[in-house]
């Protein structure tokens, strides 16, 4: 009967500290959300510098009126040129795209990050395409400038996602930008986008630079050359 009685109040305990995460999880959620509008600058420009956030980058052209737009950047201690070819094999079925695999793969993109170049994916036309997901959009290459741009653009026209390189002193700054079109720009679609597809991109976007980052950055470290490495 004691026995029964100790089990019963450790599960007790154990229920209670989990309606209290939950409670304290949910309360951390309300909280984010309701003060967005104040941090929601830092969230679409994570890493850009106010400059990269305003200028004009290859692939802007392709989404004249967007109504979302994110920049973000970071700084990558190597030439754009060891960079670049982490950049050309990204994608599904290619070489990943270097954020959580496993949110990624919940959600059908079937994506493996690798750690490596993959030769058979260093040559990128404009025109290539590349699903996401066996129902998600179709993303053909708009623009492809070795070592300096690389655009991506859906094939309904309502997304183009552009990577820039831009040499300096310190390295490469890599910058990222989503311009992006609503489906049905109604109240509830704005919001949903704004409030839960923003913080979420910022999550996964960062991840994926600082992937490119650590990659690139190796490769570098290792005195190694693109060709080496391939």
């Amino acid at each position: 009967m004691a026995d029964i009685t100790a089990r019963r109040g450790t599960g007790l305990r154990v229920v209670e500290a989990g309606t209290v995460a939950v409670g304290g999880l949910a309360a951390v959620g309300l909280v984010a959300l309701s003060t967005y509008p104040r941090w929601r600058p830092w969230c679409v420009h994570w890493g850009a510098t106010a400059d990269e956030a305003t200028r004009r980058l290859p692939g802007d052209d392709l989404v004249a009126e967007p109504d979302l737009v994110t920049t973000r950047a970071i700084t990558i201690a190597a030439p754009p040129a060891s960079v670049w070819p982490w950049l050309v094999q990204m994608g599904p079925d290619r070489g990943g795209v270097y954020t959580y695999d496993w949110i990624e793969n919940l959600l059908g993109l079937g994506v493996h990050s690798v750690h490596t170049l993959l030769p058979e994916f260093q040559h990128l036309e404009v025109g290539d395409a590349q699903r996401l997901g066996a129902s998600g959009p179709v993303l053909r290459v708009a623009v492809v400038d070795p070592a300096e741009a690389m655009v991506l653009r859906s094939d309904d026209g309502h997304w183009t996602w552009a990577f820039v390189l831009v040499a300096g002193e310190a390295g490469t700054r890599l910058i990222s930008r989503n311009r992006i079109v609503l489906p049905q720009d109604t109240a509830l679609t704005r919001c949903f986008y704004t409030y839960a597809m923003e913080p979420g991109s910022l999550v996964m976007e960062r991840k994926m630079l600082l992937g490119i980052k650590e990659r690139a950055e190796q490769l570098v470290d290792r005195g190694a050359t693109v060709r080496d490495a391939a």
